[in-house]
């Protein structure tokens, strides 16, 4: 074990090459965790609901939770192997389709495998060894889940958001990423920043302009890297989701009535500045002239 751990510190490209592997992994269990957990939350709710107004609960069906059952085909119902389950590669041994019937797999599934991957890597490249790369993965893994979510289901769980934001509050006391003075404003103001714009949004024009989730998950890397970073944040996120969201409406991809998801924009920057955040910040400042 401590040749291994010598090893990882000594040879960045082992390191690299290793992370980016258990980012493919990951990458194969967030694809369970993006489709069933707002499955669970919607049953949850339905049971709340259900009890709320003193219906009769419904029948409790097969269990259905984040392990259980096993993956299994949508079309033909067959369980997927454990061969048949390796990130990326089988989906290219397979051509794309189930083993047993030969329906076509969505590309989506080893795309957000490769991405988990690479994102790792890119982690591992600029980290190296050490808890900075460890926590690091947690966030970037959480983020992928939630931006997904978001895209999916316009929900960003506090299932995974809430435990991030403490995580990140009680890494300040350490000064992994920031200390705890810069960690606690920057989760007050993020949470702060949207929460007005969105109340003055709604004060002008009558309408919602984003969810509560959004508030959360802008507090919760504001407690991670600091509120130095939260302006950096809210320009990217703001930008890049205007200019999708224009070349989606533009191009007829998107309804103009249908809300866009604002989590993966918030979500990119977060993980942005996180590598990159110093370099982006003094670039911010050099344009502003400050």
């Amino acid at each position: 074990m401590d040749n291994l751990l010598s090893l990882l510190q000594q040879e960045p490209t082992v390191l690299i090459v290793l992370v980016c592997i258990l980012g493919l992994m990951v990458g194969s269990f967030l694809n369970v965790l993006i489709y069933r957990l707002p499955v669970m939350m919607h049953s949850g709710w339905r049971r709340e609901c259900l009890e709320f107004l003193q219906m009769p609960a419904e029948e409790q069906g097969e269990t259905f939770n984040l392990f259980l059952p096993g993956s299994r085909c949508p079309a033909c119902k067959n369980e997927i192997k454990a061969y048949q389950n390796i990130p990326v590669f089988s989906y290219l041994w397979l051509r794309g389709k189930c083993g047993h019937c030969g329906v076509s797999i969505s590309l989506r599934y080893p795309l957000i495998e490769a991405f988990t991957g690479l994102c790792s890597a890119l982690m591992a490249w600029h980290f190296g060894y050490g808890l900075p790369l460890l926590f690091g993965l947690l966030l970037t893994w959480s983020l992928i889940a939630l931006s997904f979510i978001d895209i999916d289901h316009q929900l960003l769980p506090d299932s995974i958001t809430l435990p991030m934001l403490w995580l990140g509050l009680f890494l300040s006391l350490f000064s992994i990423y920031t200390d705890s003075h810069a960690s606690i404003i920057g989760a007050v103001a993020g949470y702060l920043s949207l929460w007005s714009v969105y109340h003055l949004f709604k004060v002008l024009t009558g309408k919602e302009g984003m969810g509560y989730g959004d508030f959360k998950l802008l507090a919760l890397l504001g407690a991670w890297l600091g509120w130095q970073y939260v302006p950096l944040i809210i320009i990217l996120s703001s930008v890049v989701g205007a200019l999708i969201g224009i070349a989606m409406i533009v191009f007829r991809q998107h309804d103009a009535r249908r809300p866009i998801p604002f989590g993966p924009y918030l979500a990119a920057a977060g993980w942005l500045a996180l590598i990159w955040g110093n370099d982006l910040n003094r670039l911010y400042l050099d344009f502003v002239g400050l």
